[in-house]
């Protein structure tokens, strides 16, 4: 990916951490927001404090050149980048810790690895890059196995194909999303899938949890992008045809998007791909009224105009985001094929009709630069790539920030907004932490939009991880009573069990145990996320 180091415990790269200027200003906003915060700087300690265990399992000979004991390579497959995981690592709580990374270069070390881990009682949990945020790759998988391997994928991260006439590539599941990119860039296509992880997941990984992109409209999920997928299970492989779209039946495709790693490795993915945009047009409308914003986005999302960003901020997200004093809305238009102006001056319309008002003047471009974001639009955006390295420097200063999001229709959503809002402060007031709650929508639909609200507060060092776990819970209850999902784009994982098995239907859910038990019939894949292991 790059000469630069990973961080082993936290987001990205050491060289791009919260530092300097960056650091103080960061302090001096949470200082304001929280005046009595101890903001004191807590380093993650070196990895020999960590004790790791020496490995439980041997893996056998055809396999050596691929697998590593390294601690501070497994240390860095221990965890995903929740709050809760990085806020662990600094704290030296990191207890689930696999025996051995494997690193197979072919789908034939693949099945060798599933071969043996099934004849050993060794589970497996599938990596990509790691970024969960929902405990979907950390290795706590119980006392039933042998031992533990995460099975890292990135060494398969090849463009195997391009068919140009039906405008699809042929990818392994292992491709980092620039790396993606990269190799497609030449061809003149672009897969266009951006979600805030994007630098740091992979393919594989946005079809395992059913990701959500950067489109807000229409091609919103991996799912829109996916035309057929190669799986290696334990009890052998599976590919999918390539098809436009189909009506025979339930969908084999369907099995897998989302199944995390439990029912089998993704290897490869056709994917559609799209052609570079050329023209692009965008705006950023304030709202004094939020809940005037709220309704101009919903005629947007139904307009069938499907703009590429339309982002609404609320008061408090925008101030802390993009520095504005009201509701803001990120608006924007892109295409390869023709002159998005129009649709531009049509959304202003409903905006205005609406309350919105324009800061600054709307931006067009005619080229490939992306020239055409507000000065609103490219503060919003920076911090959004930022959001994850200040993350992480705040959770080092004791703070709790964190986000969670679901989806909900129209007629629910201040419903849903409302729980949410109410549990979350109720939460903060029984952990004695002093926080605000934002809400953003990242994605809308005709049918409903998808909230996305965040939680800063000033925690207690060493206890952060409790009180954010019960935030989380009151949250994720609040979200099922209203009628909400449990989660957009996040994925189950194990830390939305309780609520996912709520929320879908228990006959559903033993179709799946049966379809898992078929599948993967020692029951070494991922146990625990998504579905009961089968031991």
């Amino acid at each position: 990916m790059s000469g630069r180091t990973r961080s082993w415990w936290g987001w990205g790269y050491v060289e791009d951490a919260v530092t300097g200027a960056e650091r103080a200003e960061l302090t001096r906003r949470a200082s304001e927001l929280m005046p009595g915060a101890n903001l004191t700087v807590h380093r993650a300690p070196p990895v020999e404090a960590f004790g790791v265990r020496p490995s439980r399992v041997q893996a056998p000979p055809a396999l050596a050149a691929v697998v590593s004991e390294d601690a501070e390579d497994r240390l860095a497959h221990s965890h995903g980048q929740a709050f809760r995981d990085v806020v662990r690592a600094l704290l030296g709580r990191l207890p689930h810790v696999p025996d051995l990374v494997a690193r197979p270069t072919s789908e034939e070390q693949v099945v060798q690895v599933l071969d043996w881990c099934s004849e050993a009682g060794i589970a497996v949990v599938p990596f990509g890059g790691g970024s969960s945020v929902v405990g979907g790759v950390e290795p706590r998988v119980g006392d039933d196995y042998n031992g533990v391997v995460s099975l890292d994928l990135t060494s398969m991260n090849r463009v195997l194909d391009v068919d140009p006439a039906s405008r699809a590539a042929l990818v392994e599941a292992g491709a980092y999303g620039p790396h993606l990119e990269e190799q497609l860039r030449p061809k003149g296509y672009t897969l266009r899938f951006f979600p805030q992880s994007f630098e740091f997941s992979t393919l594989g990984g946005w079809l395992a949890t059913r990701a959500g992109g950067h489109f807000a409209t229409h091609l919103t999920h991996i799912d829109d992008l996916t035309e057929s997928l190669r799986v290696i299970t334990p009890a052998g492989a599976v590919e999918t045809r390539r098809l436009p779209a189909s009506g025979a039946g339930p969908s084999p495709d369907r099995m897998f998007l989302g199944s995390e790693g439990t029912l089998g490795v993704i290897t490869r993915a056709w994917v559609r791909l799209q052609d570079r945009p050329r023209w692009r047009a965008g705006a950023s409308v304030a709202f004094a009224d939020y809940g005037a914003g709220v309704l101009a986005v919903r005629a947007l999302a139904q307009s069938g105009l499907n703009p590429a960003n339309c982002r609404l901020l609320d008061p408090v997200e925008a101030f802390i985001n993009a520095g504005s004093p009201t509701a803001v809305l990120v608006l924007g238009f892109e295409s390869a094929d023709h002159p998005v102006d129009a649709w531009l001056d049509r959304a202003l319309e409903l905006c205005r009709d609406h309350g919105g008002t324009l800061p600054e003047p709307p931006r067009r471009s005619a080229d490939m630069d992306g020239s055409a974001r507000t000065d609103a639009a490219d503060t919003w955006r920076s911090s959004f790539l930022r959001m994850p390295y200040q993350r992480d420097a705040l959770a080092a200063q004791g703070m709790i920030v964190e986000t969670f999001e679901t989806a909900c229709t129209w007629d629910r959503f201040d419903s849903v907004r409302a729980a949410v809002e109410d549990a979350a402060r109720d939460a903060l007031r029984q952990v004695a932490a002093e926080g605000v709650v934002t809400c953003r929508f990242t994605h809308v639909y005709p049918d409903g939009p998808a909230p996305y609200f965040g939680i800063y507060a000033a925690g207690r060092w060493g206890s952060t991880v409790e009180q954010w776990d019960e935030i989380k819970k009151a949250v994720s209850e609040a979200l099922i009573t209203s009628g909400a999902t449990i989660t957009h784009h996040h994925a189950v994982g194990r830390d939305h069990r309780p609520w996912y098995d709520r929320q879908r239907p228990d006959l559903f859910a033993a179709a799946l145990r049966a379809g898992k038990k078929v599948l993967d019939p020692s029951g070494i894949l991922n146990p625990g996320a998504v579905v009961d292991p089968l031991r």
